[in-house]
């Protein structure tokens, strides 16, 4: 558990970097905002410790974290450039990450209120998994809670403990049960189209506030559901909000195909049909500005009544 974790005090000094403050927790680390003494640059230092044998897979992740954020340059991709290991007797007993510091909150925890905020915010991220996915790696836990947006609606992706390069077959399911891929259940190669799926599925979550049904829903065994057939199929975003522009419905439909050759091909083709999508709205946004008219909640993505779950 992580109250079990031992906390670095303010004003303590670790490699350089002086802890400043506490700014969130995981299951086997904290995080801390910290300064480098020598540049004053401000950063997120994420501390992973190891209590336990079971322990080493966090460290295991964010030594991936850290090997594929430094492959990748893209402004939509949180930076990692330095690890930090520490241990006794050649054995790691804990690590440092020095981050990028993302000033934002989640898209799970705020949403954006517009489809025209979070279509552009969908592009961002697409464009980015498209170069993760130019540089070998599929991110293969893509959901709401792991794209920060900024006040100014800059998108980051964070969190490629899971990443893996394209290809690989995973010993083990790994992913989130309401966002996983058919594929990553079923341990199948994981290749950019686990990632157009799991984007899907955050696409059609950030439009409905509903979660789509996957092959290992909440509460299932690890086992999963093992036959695509029995998947159930989601319900089209636009029935559960139909407010969602039908350009967006399709693309978002397309996108959690379970066989990943109905899915769209890249994610190259996702950012490019989302540009169209955005393109649109901004257009009507125009006319609408144009004849002088205020505001509404048209443009909002869901109204209160589907906030609430009705």
């Amino acid at each position: 558990m992580s109250d079990d974790l031992i906390a670095k005090k303010n004003g303590e000094v670790i490699e350089g970097h002086r802890i400043l403050s506490e700014i969130g927790r995981g299951a086997a680390s904290i995080i801390y905002l910290a300064q480098d003494q020598k540049s004053k640059q401000i950063w997120a230092l994420k501390h992973v410790q190891k209590r336990t044998d079971k322990d080493q897979r966090f460290l295991d992740q964010a030594e991936i974290e850290c090997k594929v954020a430094q492959a990748l340059d893209h402004p939509a991709i949180r930076k990692i450039p330095r690890m930090i290991k520490k241990g006794k007797l050649l054995r790691t007993t804990e690590l440092f990450l020095v981050m990028e510091l993302v000033d934002g909150m989640s898209m799970e925890r705020h949403p954006p209120a517009t489809f025209e905020t979070a279509v552009d915010i969908f592009h961002q991220v697409a464009r980015g998994m498209h170069h993760m996915h130019e540089r070998g790696y599929v991110h293969a836990d893509m959901k709401p809670n792991n794209i920060v947006v900024s006040d100014n609606n800059r998108a980051k992706v964070i969190d490629l403990g899971q990443s893996c390069k394209i290809g690989t077959v995973k010993p083990r399911i790994q992913g989130t049960p309401d966002y996983i891929a058919p594929e990553q259940v079923h341990r199948r190669e994981i290749t950019p189209r686990t990632d157009v799926y799991n984007f899907g599925a955050t696409m059609y979550w950030v439009m409905t506030r509903k979660n789509i049904p996957t092959a290992l829903g909440k509460g299932d065994s690890l086992v999963g559901r093992q036959d695509d057939n029995l998947i159930e199929k989601p319900r089209p975003a636009v029935e559960l909000n139909p407010r969602v522009p039908p350009m967006l419905n399709d693309l978002i439909m397309k996108c959690v195909e379970i066989d990943p050759e109905k899915r769209p091909a890249s994610m190259h083709d996702v950012a490019d049909r989302l540009e169209l999508v955005l393109g649109k709205l901004r257009a009507e946004r125009t006319i609408r500005d144009v004849d002088d008219d205020e505001f509404d909640d048209e443009t909002r993505v869901v109204d209160g009544r589907a906030a609430a779950g009705e």
